[in-house]
């Protein structure tokens, strides 16, 4: 006989035995089935944000700093709304994620009560999936499902809406068992053999690496193939994570979102390997194309929306990364012989004096001219950061303009070490360094973000607080939307700065952060900065750090 079990119950049941370990919500009226029964599941930790878009970005962080499934709770229809911009931002970087939210119940809808709304429609832009629970006996198929198509290549955020007649119903019924589908398949000896003539085909080849480096744990062996070849890697005009090893002999950096950058990078080569993402992910227009004429691609891949995105490939083959570098590298070896590796020494020795181990002795060199510059200079704070964080330090990067130099200043040595704000919607940083910290109890993480954008989601520094996290804030200080001013003069020859500025009357980040419980420091003096963050990277606790810098447009 099957076991009777309410909706509520079962909904919670059927998360943990998804490998969800933290629910992140904000209750509200069509929530309470949910928090009533989480005191029967005391071993599923409650994450509380002050606001949905919180919830979401709090779970997101979570999510990519774990490579886990992650599970957050919304309000009905206005708390949905509130989590879009956040539900945005997990679909750009395609976060495992189970969004739900509580909807009012079945019949009472049709009256169309306050706060009622058409959830599924509201969803469905930005999830793989979207599904409302019409018959409780169908809600373990559903979250099974569920949990199923958020985790599959290309994962993403799903989305259930949870009617209270659901939620409170009670049935015998199974729970049925959790499906994971395993996609780590590398391509056919065809493919491969292809693959193989191509690249040794190839006089200048370049390599640019995306986030499935990071999904497929494939930072070795993409190197391995950067050094098997002897070219230059590049991360892509995206790099919101750890996608290449920086301190190995081919690492050039980041390719700028700039088209004419872009393409004066690319244009001495002659075969473009993209490996895991869109290689050329732009922002702003511009008439100039980042492909130089006549470049060839090969890709490898998993995301069908990032195999020739945008141009097309010569060989584009569905398949994991890892799994397929681990295959082609020792082919190529085997194939290229000792013609490919003296062609692969010349590489390494011609890409040392200006691989990113070089540019960033040059890079510091000229920073530290700024080191006794006041107000702060921008560049110098950043590298007083990257300096004063423990080696196992994890690092959440939503300084903008601020952090320009970051990628250059901090290696990448494992794939959970960096997370950065990936689809341009600011006020991901803070919250998901919350969910970073939770996923990572025995790293300390830094947040680098700027003012405007930590703005945002100020009251996640509340949930911080409570959860008692690791967890530092600097927060860089320039008075308003630094971004913005550059944009206006850059595009527009502007320098009218209408609403870009916060100095009447200031922010007081300092204040803010004791209201919300954390310890909260200003730094004015570049002399002081150094030994204040290294005094607060070593101590426990949520801590605010306020930086006030120069706030030049330039």
């Amino acid at each position: 006989m099957k076991n009777r079990i309410t909706g509520r119950s079962a909904f919670l049941a059927l998360l943990k035995d998804e490998g969800v370990t933290h629910l992140f919500g904000n209750p509200g009226t069509t929530e309470l089935p949910i928090m009533h029964a989480l005191k029967d599941h005391p071993d599923l930790t409650y994450v509380m944000a002050m606001q949905e878009s919180l919830v979401v970005a709090m779970a997101d962080g979570f999510s990519r700093a774990s490579g886990k499934l992650v599970a957050c709770n919304v309000h009905v229809a206005p708390g949905l709304g509130n989590a879009m911009g956040s539900l945005y931002n997990a679909s750009f970087t395609g976060t495992p994620l189970i969004l739900t939210a509580g909807q009012q119940e079945q019949g009472h809808g049709l009256t169309e009560p306050v706060l009622y709304g058409p959830l599924v429609q509201m969803a469905t832009p930005l999830v793989k999936w979207a599904v409302e629970v019409t018959r409780l006996e169908d809600l373990p198929r559903i979250v099974r499902r569920a949990a199923k198509i958020a985790t599959t290549p290309p994962t993403g955020p799903v989305f259930i809406s949870l009617p209270g007649d659901i939620l409170n119903a009670e049935a015998g019924i199974e729970l049925g068992r959790s499906t994971r589908v395993d996609t780590r398949v590398r391509p056919s000896e065809d493919s491969l053999k292809a693959l193989v003539a191509r690249i040794l085909k190839a006089e200048r080849p370049v390599i640019v690496v995306g986030d499935e480096i990071v999904k497929s744990d494939a930072l070795r062996e993409a190197a391995d193939l950067a050094e098997t070849l002897g070219c230059p890697a590049w991360q892509s005009s995206t790099p919101y994570g750890a996608h290449f090893l920086s301190e190995s002999p081919s690492f050039m950096g980041a390719i700028a979102r700039l088209q004419k950058v872009a393409r004066d990078v690319l244009a001495p080569h002659d075969l473009l390997i993209a490996l895991g993402g869109d290689p050329l992910r732009m922002s702003v227009y511009s008439e100039v194309d980042p492909l130089p004429d006549g470049l060839s691609i090969v890709q490898v891949g998993l995301v069908d929306s990032d195999l020739a995105r945008n141009y097309g490939a010569e060989i584009a083959v569905k398949a994991d990364v890892r799994e397929t570098l681990r295959a082609l590298v020792p082919a190529l070896k085997e194939i290229g012989g000792g013609a490919l590796e003296t062609r692969a020494r010349q590489g390494l020795a011609a890409l040392a004096p200006k691989n990113w181990a070089a540019k960033r002795k040059a890079l510091v060199e000229q920073i530290s001219r700024a080191s006794q510059t006041s107000p702060i200079d921008p560049d110098w704070l950043a590298l007083q950061v990257v300096e004063a964080m423990p080696d196992n330090a994890i690092l959440v990067d939503e300084g903008l303009t601020s952090s320009r130099q970051i990628i250059g200043l901090r290696a990448h040595r494992d794939r959970y070490a960096y997370h950065a704000l990936a689809s341009g919607g600011i006020g991901w940083g803070l919250p998901a360094a919350v969910g970073v910290s939770l996923a990572n109890p025995e790293r300390p993480v830094v947040c680098y973000s700027g003012d405007g954008s930590s703005m945002y989601s100020i009251q996640s520094l509340w949930t911080a607080a409570n959860h008692k996290l690791p967890l530092n804030f600097v927060i860089v200080n320039n008075g308003g939307y630094r971004i913005i001013k550059q944009r206006l003069l850059a595009f527009h020859g502007d320098d009218h700065y209408v609403g870009m500025d916060f100095i009447d009357p200031p922010v007081d980040f300092t204040a803010l952060a004791r209201s919300l419980g954390l310890e909260a420091i200003k730094v004015t003096d570049p002399q002081e900065l150094k030994g204040t963050l290294i005094s607060a990277f070593s101590r426990l606790g949520a801590k605010l750090i306020e930086v006030v810098v120069s706030n030049s447009v330039n």
